[in-house]
């Protein structure tokens, strides 16, 4: 007998990984920094104010994607349908 479940997991996982993809490259058209940066202060909202060690720049930032990454297990949990652009995410 074959065992799917451990398939439909890792599918799970590469549709999640596209959807960030997606988002992030969404974000940058519409932002040259992080939309989560405060220049003036230097700090980053996501991480509740502590300083952004990237200086605004979220192409691959690890809290960048893991605020993603918890926004669509958010919408797949609700069964909402996924934002198809960054500025359709609420926060």
């Amino acid at each position: 007998m074959i065992d799917f479940s451990g398939s439909k997991d890792a599918q799970g996982s590469s549709e999640k990984d596209k959807w960030i993809q997606k988002m992030i490259k969404s974000a940058k058209k519409h932002h040259k920094l992080c939309p989560y940066f405060d220049k003036k202060t230097q700090k980053c909202f996501i991480r509740l104010g502590k300083t952004c060690d990237r200086d605004g720049k979220f192409d691959m930032c690890p809290t960048f994607m893991e605020f993603l990454s918890s926004k669509y297990d958010e919408y797949v949990s609700k069964n909402k349908p996924l934002p198809v652009d960054f500025m359709d995410i609420v926060l």
